[in-house]
């Protein structure tokens, strides 16, 4: 198993949060404030933002400021971290867009967190504050430093460095889980690949490898009258359509992408004999996020994305069933759909199984403070803003999920998987930072009662592939965080190969698949490879779900009454 560097997501947030909390606010957000006070229980603190100054540029330590490092218990990594982060500029490439985010819900809901740290003196949430002097920092020419932030406040600030350390401890419990989970994983596929019958995969076909059917793309406008939405879908056939019955397979697509993004997909699946169908989803795809970040919308997704992306998939299948005759001489098989979706796409794609927003539960975890650390979990609060009734996106013609990284563990609960009765797979990557691993996977796939439930793991995936982003994001990556990825070619591998087995199984009945949802073959094909993919299936549920428990009781959690 490749050791994966949570320290380059994770750790240097850590060090400095346990040097001081201001510098937090880096990743984040008239008369300057004078003094920061640093506020232990009945203990006080308080130190001349001067002072700080002073310490960035000579090293000097005041008397307050050493004071409060050994109050701290800061070590000489933590001061060096935190006298860095004081002058160190955040690498916004757009204050505009920066400030944009600051006023959405999420950048609403990561204030009001960090609000509960650094205070407007007296103990009231500084969010506020914080937001404000971000956004003045962010616009300065000097650009958004620590110094600067604190000398953009307009009044002095105090720091609860009890619920600061709080926050280091919860973030060191998210590495150390992530850490445990996959060595976890990882060990219950062992145990599955030592129970099973030895089978020479080198003399079965290889799932990995485009079929051998030639493939075409068509592209449909369509409009949902009773919604008034337009929308395009991406078709993908074989070329010359076979004389039996054609599977069919939906693909719905994540928050800020769009359908293209997921052609190989398409592509690979067409190549085996499917029409592939992937809706744009319009409320929250890449048009949506350039609205967004060029000023024309106020959020980065419309909240009725929720109801509106099931129904996107259901009427995809809705028109395939008008086309079937016209375009595809009748053959199309509607009444086993398999559906698969990423991301937000998993949401929508759970949703369409059977499992139906719990707001009740979703309230709880948004309350949590650790939940806050949970990326995904800032997009599904956003739900409670929906009319809160019951919500049922079940289309009875889907017969099986497959679901890469799936935002879901926040809005589904326990009671919600259980109304889940096809097939399920999940995929999760060890360095996901946008749906992570701990929260949105490794938490939800013991509480799918479907017998026919598969967890794969692939070691290095983070969500997207990081070869496709724009020079500059990939520049910030490389200069921010000490990085190795595994080769987008590989993960496709582990991800063609499990998808294509997983709808020869389930949506054509093709038992020769069978040997290829198995932890051996996800074993075979990580032979001579630094990044290795692990499956499990519904053998090791329990095992996996005593984990969790033993987990949650050694880090004394808090767990919502409805998860």
């Amino acid at each position: 198993m490749t050791s994966f560097p949570l320290n380059s997501w994770f750790r240097p947030f850590t060090s400095v949060v346990l040097g001081t909390i201001t510098s937090l606010t880096l990743s984040l957000p008239t008369y300057a404030a004078e003094k920061v006070y640093f506020v232990f229980d009945s203990l006080g603190i308080s130190i001349p933002v001067s002072d700080l100054e002073n310490y960035a540029e000579t090293g000097e330590l005041s008397q307050q400021l050493n004071r409060y490092f050994s109050l701290a218990g800061a070590s000489e990594e933590d001061r060096n971290a935190f006298r860095e982060a004081l002058s160190t500029p955040a690498p916004i490439k757009d204050p505009l867009r920066f400030v944009r985010i600051l006023n959405t819900d999420e950048g609403e809901r990561i204030l009001n967190y960090f609000g509960k740290v650094i205070n407007i003196q007296g103990g009231r949430n500084g969010k506020f504050l914080i937001r404000g002097a971000l956004i003045q920092a962010a616009l300065d020419d000097e650009g958004l430093t620590l110094i600067n932030f604190l000398n953009k406040m307009s009044t002095n600030v105090q720091i609860d460095v009890k619920k600061a350390i709080r926050l280091a401890e919860q973030v060191e419990i998210i590495v150390n889980g992530t850490y445990l989970f996959t060595d976890t994983i990882t060990q219950l596929a062992e145990k599955e690949v030592e129970k099973t019958q030895e089978i020479d995969f080198a003399r079965l076909t290889d799932p990995r490898q485009t079929g051998p059917l030639e493939v075409t793309k068509k592209t449909w406008n369509l409009t949902d009258e009773k919604r008034k939405r337009d929308f395009y879908v991406d078709v993908y056939q074989p070329q010359t359509l076979p004389d039996q019955s054609i599977p069919v397979v939906i693909i719905s697509h994540g928050l800020s992408s769009r359908p293209e993004d997921f052609g190989k997909w398409a592509n690979h699946l067409a190549s085996y004999g499917y029409v592939v169908a992937l809706p744009q989803h319009i409320g929250s795809d890449i048009k949506q996020t350039e609205d967004f970040l060029e000023g024309y919308s106020r959020q980065i997704f419309i909240r009725d994305e929720f109801i509106d992306r099931p129904l996107d998939i259901s009427y995809t299948i809705d028109e395939l069933e008008r086309r079937n005759n016209r375009f595809f001489s009748g053959k199309l098989d509607l009444e086993n759909v398999g559906v698969a979706g990423h991301s937000f796409g998993g949401y929508t794609m759970l949703a369409i199984a059977g499992a139906t927003p719990d707001f009740q539960a979703l309230e709880e975890d948004c309350n949590l403070d650790i939940g806050d650390l949970n990326t995904a979990l800032l997009l599904q609060c956003r739900a409670l803003k929906l009319e809160q009734k019951e919500y049922d996106f079940r289309d009875k013609r889907v017969n099986s999920v497959f679901v890469v990284n799936p935002v879901n563990s926040g809005i589904f609960s326990r009671k919600s998987f259980e109304k889940i009765d096809i097939p399920v797979f999940i995929a999760a990557g060890s360095y996901d930072p946008a749906t992570p691993f701990i929260f949105e996977q490794v938490t939800s796939y013991p509480r799918l009662k479907v017998p026919q439930k598969y967890l794969q793991l692939q070691e290095g995936q983070a969500h997207v592939d990081f070869s496709q982003l724009d020079a500059g994001v990939s520049e910030m990556l490389d200069t921010a965080i000490d990085l190795t990825l595994p080769s987008p070619q590989l993960l496709d591998s582990y991800t063609h190969s499990m998808m294509l087995s997983f709808f020869e199984v389930y949506v054509k009945n093709n038992s020769e698949y069978d040997s290829f949802l198995q932890s051996a073959y996800a074993n075979y094909i990580s032979q001579g490879q630094e990044f290795k993919t692990h499956l499990i299936t519904e053998k090791s549920s329990d095992e996996l779900n005593q984990s969790i428990d033993d987990f949650i009781r050694d880090n004394n959690i808090v767990v919502p009454k409805e998860r």
